[in-house]
């Protein structure tokens, strides 16, 4: 366990390095401590959550990091969710926290998931820890219940201008209100894994399986099989990825049991809303909330209704996921309407094509996701940019030429070959513009032009990475990226 002497320990250990020889790992540890890499972290004092078993990670990785630059971007990033972007509390004598996304002021589903789960694995070392995550999947859960259709919430703080004139109008609690299924299936992928790793099923009250079964109502609304259900969005702009079509509907898709989303986890409309990659995920969430009703909660009925709707949705997929392309063979396409209309894309926004196998969604050595991966790292897919600085996958959400970390993060989380996640991380340590953060996207032939100065998501999802990469392939951290 990571108790506040094994971190003094650790310190201690890394300011001796220089004692230890220059071509120790304790003394190349330290040059990221030096003069060009000083820590971007908030002080000490102004940090919104310290544990001390991510410190004791921190100083554990950054050891065994021979790059000086790429320790040092670790050490900024992974920590970055809790320095600078959660608030912690009580509601109904339970953990709440609140989780931003960075310069955004509200909470998102999505990012809030993202944002806390490489967490997880230490959250059994560190009580306070476990709580702020506990914490999280509260204040989720109470996000389902005000609006299952919505993808954010600021509780009041008016951090979304651009929504003040949608229609229907915004509830108070909302930040936007941009139907996207991945935002009900992450919170299932939180309260799941926090579950399976610490054993805690106290999160796993009513408002909790009262949730569960509006996320599982709401997606059976979204198989439109008799109407088009009770959801709709209108947004008055001059941007058509912004608004959805058809008085708020989206556009048309014939019922086949896939699950229609009107936006994908970028905030961007579908063109065909049967979006390929969100149910996937689906098939993930339901099986999850299956096993949680099943082996914790005794619920045999809840648990087979959820078993039901994923095998109905993964048959939909085998049926209608998978495109032949005219260079790439069988591949999974990324949107799809029903009525044979099929659209060859990916986006670097998560849950994504490229992602399939790191939600387990399928093996990362299925032949149709090889087949789509060789696709989406192309130049075939309209949204793969290659310029001087790198290459990476990006999408309209800001724009042609924009490459996101998020992107290259995910390439390497889901790759099998040491070189290509060698290339990712020195891409990834290259791009950050001298600020020591990951942000949304960069222009592929300069990173300084980039978006999001503060998106806490990619930063830790970097860190996540570089802690796979010391689990799974620790030789690759003894090379200058």
């Amino acid at each position: 366990m990571y108790k506040r002497r094994t971190v003094i320990k650790s310190l201690a250990c890394a300011a001796a390095g220089v004692a230890l020889g220059p071509n120790s790992g304790l003394s190349r540890a330290l040059l990221s401590a030096g003069q060009e890499f000083v820590s971007k972290r908030p002080a000490v004092g102004q940090r919104k959550f310290v544990s001390e078993a991510v410190e004791g990670k921190i100083v554990e990785i950054k050891l065994a990091i021979v790059d000086p630059e790429l320790a040092w971007l670790f050490e900024n990033c992974f920590p970055n969710t809790l320095d600078t972007t959660v608030t912690f509390g009580t509601h109904e004598s339970r953990p709440d926290t609140y989780v931003i996304t960075g310069d955004i002021n509200a909470m998102w589903l999505r990012d809030s998931t993202a944002q806390v789960t490489p967490y997880l694995p230490l959250a059994r070392e560190d009580k306070k820890l476990k709580e702020i995550i506990a914490g999280v999947i509260n204040r989720q859960t109470r996000c389902i219940l005000i609006d299952p259709y919505a993808n954010s919430f600021d509780f009041g703080a008016k951090a979304c201008p651009w929504g003040e004139n949608d229609k229907p109008p915004n509830r108070a609690e909302l930040c936007e209100r941009k139907w996207e299924i991945d935002s009900l299936c992450y919170p299932v992928r939180l309260a799941h894994a926090y579950w399976k790793t610490t054993g805690d099923a106290s999160c796993f009250h009513g408002e909790w399986r009262q949730a569960s079964k509006r996320i599982v109502q709401t997606f059976r609304e979204q198989q439109r099989k008799r109407d088009a259900g009770p959801y709709s969005f209108k947004r008055t702009t001059d941007n058509p990825i912004d608004t959805a079509p058809f008085e708020g509907r989206g556009n048309p898709t014939r019922s086949v049991g896939l699950i229609h989303s009107a936006f994908r986890p970028s905030d961007d409309a579908c063109i065909y809303p049967f979006l390929i990659p969100s149910n996937f995920f689906a098939v993930v969430a339901l099986n999850q909330l299956a096993e949680i009703f099943s082996l914790e909660l005794s619920d045999k009925s809840f648990a087979r209704e959820c078993q039901d709707l994923a095998q109905e949705v993964k048959a939909a997929l085998d049926v209608y996921g998978k495109a032949r392309h005219a260079k790439h063979d069988s591949i999974y396409a990324y949107e799809v309407d029903g009525f044979g209309n099929q659209l060859f894309m990916d986006d670097a926004n998560v849950p994504s094509l490229l992602s399939l196998p790191y939600f387990g969604c399928c093996a990362a050595d299925d032949a149709t996701y090889l087949n789509t991966r060789a696709f989406v790292l192309s130049e075939d897919n309209p949204y793969f940019f290659r310029g001087r600085a790198g290459e990476g996958v990006g999408g309209p959400h800001v724009g042609l030429n924009m490459i996101w970390p998020l992107g290259i993060i995910m390439r390497a989380l889901t790759s099998r070959d040491d070189r290509e996640i060698l290339s990712c991380l020195k891409m990834l340590k290259t791009t950050h513009a001298g600020t020591g953060f990951m942000h949304e996207s960069f222009e592929r032939d300069h990173p300084k032009k980039f978006t999001r100065s503060w998106f806490a998501w990619a930063n830790t999802l970097f860190g996540e990475l570089v802690l796979k990469v010391h689990s799974e392939r620790p030789q690759l951290l003894r090379r200058v990226v």
